[in-house]
């Protein structure tokens, strides 16, 4: 699997490498670019030596607040996002072994089960965890069975609606124009409905 997500070859390749930073790029990915979101983890692994679940749920809290707030930024939102960032790393430590993978193929779960596992970490909500099924499906070989349906309409071929879809720069305009369609269309109805 390799990942094309931020255009940073270094972000990208941890991405491919390692679950966790993965997840965590994913948790990164609200109220910033995705580029920003998921280039994220090779900023923090920069900064402390590490993406392990053990090592980030250790952390001083105001440590790690500081690692964000450095130039440049992981998250516009350094404090919310650090002390989200040390919760998912705990719950991975703590419930999965320090192991990510763990949540998409322990027990071999269907596409159910892994949505429902998603949703239980902390800062997953329905649709970031049924965006994150779709990219493990789509990119990262999840053979679960059901996935597609478990993931929506994110879980559709050629959906080009979230990062699950994103394997070129070709495919990340495509996902942008979605998302702003998306997001004008939601304007035109509040305004219908004001």
């Amino acid at each position: 699997m390799e990942l094309h997500i931020t255009g940073d070859p270094a972000a990208d390749k941890l991405l491919s490498d390692d679950a966790f930073a993965l997840l965590t790029g994913m948790l990164l990915d609200q109220q910033v670019t995705m580029e920003s979101a998921f280039a994220g983890p090779e900023k923090i692994r920069t900064r402390i030596g590490s993406m392990e679940p053990a090592a980030i749920a250790g952390y001083d809290p105001q440590g790690f607040v500081d690692v964000f707030k450095e130039r440049p930024a992981v998250h516009r939102f350094p404090g919310s996002m650090a002390g989200r960032v040390q919760a998912l790393a705990e719950t991975v430590h703590s419930e999965w072994n320090g192991d990510a993978t763990a949540i998409w193929t322990q027990g071999d779960p269907d596409g159910k089960e892994v949505l429902r596992r998603l949703k239980a970490l902390p800062g997953f909500g329905e649709q970031k965890a049924k965006i994150f099924l779709a990219l493990l499906g789509k990119q990262c070989g999840l053979q679960a069975e059901g996935w597609r349906e478990a993931a929506g309409h994110y879980g559709q071929e050629d959906a080009f609606l979230s990062v699950a879809d994103i394997v070129d720069p070709e495919s990340l305009s495509k996902v942008r124009a979605s998302k702003q369609a998306a997001k004008a269309a939601a304007k035109a109805a509040k305004t219908a409905g004001d």
